[in-house]
């Protein structure tokens, strides 16, 4: 007959699996999770609609933010809410934040000046967020739905929530984020990897998420 395991070697072999097994639900649950926020699209009444900023250039968004602001003016136009208030600072050799490019693509595709509020603050989701909030805060606003594209939705809805907002979400459903198999599923691994990262830590996950691009 064989000789039997040592028992510390066979609790140790059997730990390893279940830390191993354990790491494939935390991982495969939250990536289910990014995609299954990324396909819900609320547009129940709140107080503000937020768009998360993007790159843009003098100016002028970039395809993925202005993807973004259509979803937004979509939503203003439909009475989701009565205000919008545009995201974003500014990064190095800018002359505009990527809140400023946002409230005047806004105003000037036929959203009045007074509706849109620009908190140009913030190079990552989290610094957004967080200058949002208190945006929204301080004007007695409780309520938001975040506009951004579908696989940022879980992620930006989480740390929204954390930052003292009630938020849901209504992604965009066009721009070059949503093109294409290949970049969803890029997408979703990274959202999940940033994910993860941020409840790990509540920290940005600068490097992991491709922040420059969605928020």
């Amino acid at each position: 007959m064989p000789p039997h395991p040592h028992p510390v070697r066979r609790f140790l072999r059997r730990l390893l699996v279940g830390i191993v097994l354990m790491g494939f639900l935390v991982v495969g649950g939250t990536a289910f999770r990014v995609w299954q926020v990324a396909r819900v699209d609320d547009r129940d009444h709140a107080d503000v609609v937020v768009v998360l900023g993007a790159a843009q250039y003098a100016g002028k968004p970039s395809k993925v933010l202005e993807a973004r602001l259509r979803q937004a003016k979509k939503l203003y136009d439909e009475g989701v809410a009565r205000y919008v208030v545009t995201g974003g600072g500014r990064r190095v050799g800018d002359k505009f934040t990527e809140a400023e490019a946002g409230r005047k693509w806004l105003i000037e595709h036929g959203v009045p000046g007074d509706k849109v509020i620009e908190v140009g603050a913030g190079n990552d989701t989290l610094g957004t967020l967080q200058a949002v909030a208190v945006a929204v805060r301080d004007r007695g606003w409780e309520t938001a739905v975040i506009v951004s594209d579908p696989w940022h939705s879980l992620r930006a809805r989480t740390m929204a929530e954390d930052a003292g907002l009630d938020a849901w979400t209504s992604p965009t459903h066009s721009g070059p984020i949503v093109q294409t198999r290949e970049t969803q599923a890029r997408y979703i691994l990274r959202e999940t990897a940033a994910l993860l990262y941020y409840r790990a830590t509540n920290a940005s996950a600068d490097g992991i998420a491709i922040d420059q691009e969605v928020g």
